[in-house]
């Protein structure tokens, strides 16, 4: 199970040391929300702040797009420093050349869906996915309850993707307590914010979020 801490959930007043933490202490990955007060009622950061936190990690970054018209601003984030650029299912009318897009800038591409969206709107992009990633809140603010009836959700886009080598990731409120289900649902990657940066070891909880997983 890959860890992937959300620094939406981060003190951005020490966001280094924040990062540098739960680099230390075992993250796989770093999640980036970038929320626009259009798509999500929330206004958070740019390509900017990327491109400072790239310098300061080795770590891959995981952009989650929370944005309307997102293919206006992929290439941004991928020159930024985006590992991977996930964009919404909702905010993407035309989502398979979005996807093509941002692999095509050298990234990986991602596909997101909000609680209520099925996993069917994804049948006809399969083959342009590197990472699905299942909303467990409504998306827009940090440290909101997970939503238990993501997991059959989960299970759904594991058995939709067949064999294809794809993350299935799961964010909002994840909790050590929601680990092993979830695993067992089918999904590879844990987004947790206030679970990780806002506990005193963030590597205590890192690790104890991997071995509940394993435990699927």
């Amino acid at each position: 199970m890959k860890i992937a801490p959300s620094i939406l959930s981060a003190d951005f007043a020490a966001l280094a040391d924040d990062i540098r933490r739960v680099e230390a202490g075992g993250a796989d990955l770093l999640h980036v929300d970038v929320m626009d007060g259009r798509f999500v009622p929330n206004i958070t950061i740019g390509p900017v702040v990327v491109e400072a936190i790239r310098k300061r990690t080795r770590l891959p970054l995981d952009v989650h797009l929370m944005i309307v018209e997102p293919e206006r601003y992929v290439g941004n984030f991928v020159r930024a420093g985006a590992d991977i650029v996930t964009v919404h299912v909702e905010a993407s009318p035309h989502l398979q050349r979005t996807l093509a897009q941002i692999r095509e800038l050298g990234a990986k591409a991602g596909a997101s869906l909000n609680p209520s969206t099925h996993p069917e709107t994804l049948t006809y992009v399969l083959d342009d996915l590197d990472l699905v990633l299942v909303m467990s809140v409504n998306p827009g603010f940090g440290g909101q309850k997970f939503i238990p009836a993501v997991l059959p959700k989960v299970r759904l886009v594991r058995t939709l993707l067949g064999g294809r080598d794809v993350e299935v990731s799961v964010d909002g409120g994840v909790k050590i307590e929601h680990a092993e289900s979830l695993a067992r649902h089918g999904a590879s990657m844990l987004v947790a914010g206030s679970a990780i940066f806002g506990q005193s070891d963030p590597a205590a909880v890192i690790k104890k979020m991997r071995e509940a997983a394993a435990r699927a």
